[in-house]
């Protein structure tokens, strides 16, 4: 008896595609993917490896503009000029910034899972109206303060205080590793008070606030990285975010932009594995191309099986945060497992290229060292390890 399938011709293997997840996408989700792609190969590949090389990202404030026109920038919310799109599609757009590279990535989530989800799910109706539709549009740019020089997985022994004078709050503290902290318009502060720990909007015009950039970085070199310096800045009673009391409202915020680097890492694979094909099949040793062996083929089946295996992973993240059935714990297991292989796709790209993999004419090494930045924000390799493994047992292994 024939079945359907022999009835049917397969479709062609597709090198770039070889599960053929792109069925899984519908006209809309490859419409932003698209976009997005088409965006990144205009106005960041053709400068990234100079901006890198140079610890620099010029003209942030157009790139945020532009970011913002085409709906990339808090694009998972809903209202206030946000984009409503869904959380595959903000998952797609992540991936696609960040084979450009991570420091472009970054900036995107931290505008818009970080600052803007905070605004959007913890603030007042007054403070979405102020700052969201600006931020939307990439007119101002925010950052998000948590961690500390001395408390990073940590966040609950924070030092930063806001203590009530009168109506106003005073709040004085150090916040360290902030992306976009030194172009932003707008800080989401987290601090210890009286009543727990809360989040500030606050102004960075503010007097009292300053943000010295931080320089001599090795990794997200094309990115804006920046210490938060509070000295007694004084802040309106309409400053704080009232929908919200303790660390579940930081916490929440980075399990949103975790979600986005699950889609994120397998970028920065992707366009290290395709470099690695290319030069693969071009590169001749001993009388033909190096793809022809049987050691570098090994490696590529690998590196692919790992890449697409992790894309598959983000993809079914997204469609459980789409059902809203998304735990944080289930965003732990896409980070731990994602980062981890994106970099060991990095590592295995540079032994392809040899000598050439160190060199800027390729992405391979500035993805590499890019990997270790988000391998360790927004949760440890140990921190996402440890999170799974009380979910597994039941037991705090903490502290």
């Amino acid at each position: 008896m024939s079945s359907a399938s022999s009835r049917t011709p397969l479709p062609p293997f597709d090198p770039a595609d070889p599960l053929g997840l792109d069925e899984l996408l519908d006209a809309e989700d490859l419409a932003v993917r698209d976009t997005v792609r088409a965006w990144a190969a205009d106005r960041v590949l053709p400068h990234i490896a100079e901006w890198y090389e140079s610890g620099e990202l010029p003209g942030v404030r157009e790139l945020a503009r532009e970011l913002g026109a085409i709906g990339a920038l808090g694009m998972s919310l809903t209202g206030y000029g946000c984009a409503g799109a869904s959380a595959v599609q903000y998952g797609l757009a992540c991936l696609e910034l960040e084979a450009a590279d991570s420091g472009i990535r970054s900036l995107v989530s931290v505008q818009g899972s970080l600052a803007m989800y905070a605004i959007h799910r913890f603030g007042s109706e007054e403070q979405k109206q102020r700052w969201l539709p600006g931020m939307a549009a990439g007119e101002i740019i925010g950052c998000f303060g948590l961690t500390e020089p001395d408390h990073g997985s940590d966040p609950a022994s924070m030092r930063t205080y806001a203590k009530k004078d009168g109506t106003d709050w005073v709040l004085t503290g150090r916040k360290m590793w902030i992306t976009n902290g030194s172009v932003a318009g707008v800080a989401v502060v987290w601090a210890q008070t009286d009543d727990g720990i809360r989040g500030f909007a606050v102004p960075t015009d503010s007097p009292g606030f300053s943000a010295p950039e931080i320089k001599h970085k090795w990794s997200l070199r094309a990115s804006v990285t920046s210490e938060l310096v509070l000295d007694e800045v004084r802040l309106p009673a309409d400053a704080v975010l009232p929908e919200v009391t303790g660390l579940k409202g930081p916490l929440s915020c980075l399990s949103h932009a975790r979600y986005g680097i699950v889609w994120g890492a397998m970028g920065a694979a992707r366009a290290s594995f395709d470099a690695a094909v290319d030069y693969a099949k071009t590169r001749e040793q001993f009388g033909r191309p190096i793809g022809g062996f049987q050691l570098t083929q090994a490696k590529l089946a690998d590196m692919a099986v790992e890449l697409h295996k992790g894309v598959l992973l983000a993809h079914h993240l997204g469609r459980r945060m789409d059902a809203g059935r998304l735990r944080p714990e289930q965003v732990s297991f896409g980070k731990l497992n994602n980062v981890r292989e994106a970099i060991e796709i990095c590592r295995t790209a540079r032994t392809i290229l040899g000598a050439n993999g160190i060199s800027l004419e390729y992405p391979v090494m500035r993805h590499a060292t890019n990997l270790e930045s988000v391998l360790t924000y927004e949760g440890t390799v140990e921190m996402h390890q440890l999170v799974l493994g009380k979910a597994l047992t039941g037991l705090d292994a903490f502290r």
